[in-house]
């Protein structure tokens, strides 16, 4: 093929994906009629800078008063950059907003397919800003009060087997430096039912094998101690004691579970190691994640006999409404107690 026909190639397919610069629309092409506009928020989506200053200083009384983590923040932050750029489009503002228009930013979203669980998270956030504007004296009324959340779906959380979750912990290769952290890793999560971000931001110092506890920082701040195991206190001590110093190098880390590079493991790397792992063990990948580690932990422990507080206290919910959600998962114990124990089970 000659020069010319491959760069006239070229220039064709960058002009079908509109990369050619000043390219305009052809008038004669009509709009998608079957596109709608989606109200979901969009991340990177452009807001003015009066309204980001506004939210940020939302933002910093959330982080002040209630210590919420910067992924909560950031949350909240798009959220209402969605609903401030929606009212704009409307030519209204986060100020002049009233309840016809937050019914009406609902309503948007249901046509758009959004989960009811999104938007009901999306309706507290707008609460929440609202009722801080109406403190300090920013609005005239709060537009949200008389606005019903949608109905949120019950779902039951995910749960594994003992006998999966034995396989998922003895699938990592021990006997590799990232073997032997991963397995430490999975142990440690299983017997903690700690929070992904929580496991992957443990510190060295909040770590005590000697006493078989770990000290978590959880949602807003509060601080929980959880017993650890004997098994993964062993996993842990061989994985200080045979990877760590390896993968630490001479770098001075404070982060317990480190990559090859140095540095702690992200939240997504984590997610793919649990997925990998998972398909070793024979374990379907659309019922497994990280989170599900945490649902098996709190439902084995009441299948087992423990007390809901007590669980409640280990997986750190501010709310013992939030655990009471394993009960219905862990009626597989309650049939088999009936069974054994009722004269006519």
């Amino acid at each position: 093929m000659s020069v010319t026909k491959r760069t006239a190639r070229r220039e064709k397919g960058a002009v079908a994906r509109g990369e050619v610069v000043g390219l305009k629309p052809d008038p004669q092409k009509k709009p998608d009629a079957r596109k709608k506009p989606d109200p979901r928020p969009k991340p990177g989506a452009q807001v003015d800078p009066a309204v980001a200053a506004r939210l940020d200083a939302f933002c910093d009384q959330l982080w002040l008063r209630d210590g919420l983590a910067q992924a909560s923040l950031a949350a909240y932050r798009q959220d209402l950059g969605a609903w401030a750029a929606w009212l704009a489009a409307r030519r209204s503002t986060l100020s002049g907003a009233d309840r016809a228009d937050v019914e009406a930013w609902l309503a948007d979203q249901f046509r758009a397919k959004a989960r009811a669980t999104s938007i009901a998270r999306r309706l507290s956030a707008l609460r929440r800003f609202y009722r801080l504007e109406l403190e300090r004296g920013a609005v005239a009324e709060d537009p949200t009060v008389r606005v019903r959340p949608p109905k949120k779906p019950r779902r039951l959380p995910k749960n594994l087997p003992e006998r999966d979750v034995e396989a998922l912990l003895e699938a990592p290769d021990a006997d590799a430096p990232l073997g032997l952290r991963d397995r430490a890793m999975l142990e440690t999560l299983y017997a903690t039912g700690l929070r992904v971000s929580e496991l992957v931001g443990l510190k060295l110092g909040q770590v005590s094998l000697d006493a078989g506890v770990v000290r978590v920082l959880g949602k807003g701040s509060k601080e929980r101690l959880v017993p650890l195991g004997d098994e993964a206190v062993d996993w842990l001590k061989r994985y200080l004691a045979g990877a760590r110093p390896a993968l630490a190098g001479d770098a001075k880390v404070d982060h317990l579970f480190l990559t090859a590079r140095r540095a702690p493991l992200t939240r997504q790397a984590f997610w793919h190691l649990v997925k990998r792992y998972g398909t070793i063990a024979g374990i379907a990948r659309a019922s497994l994640s990280p989170h599900v580690l945490r649902h098996a932990f709190a439902t084995h422990l009441l299948n087992h006999g423990a007390d809901l507080r007590v669980v409640q206290l280990l997986l750190g919910h501010a709310d013992i409404t939030t655990t009471t959600i394993y009960t219905h998962v862990a009626r597989e114990r309650l049939k088999r107690l009936h069974t054994q124990h009722h004269p006519r089970g």
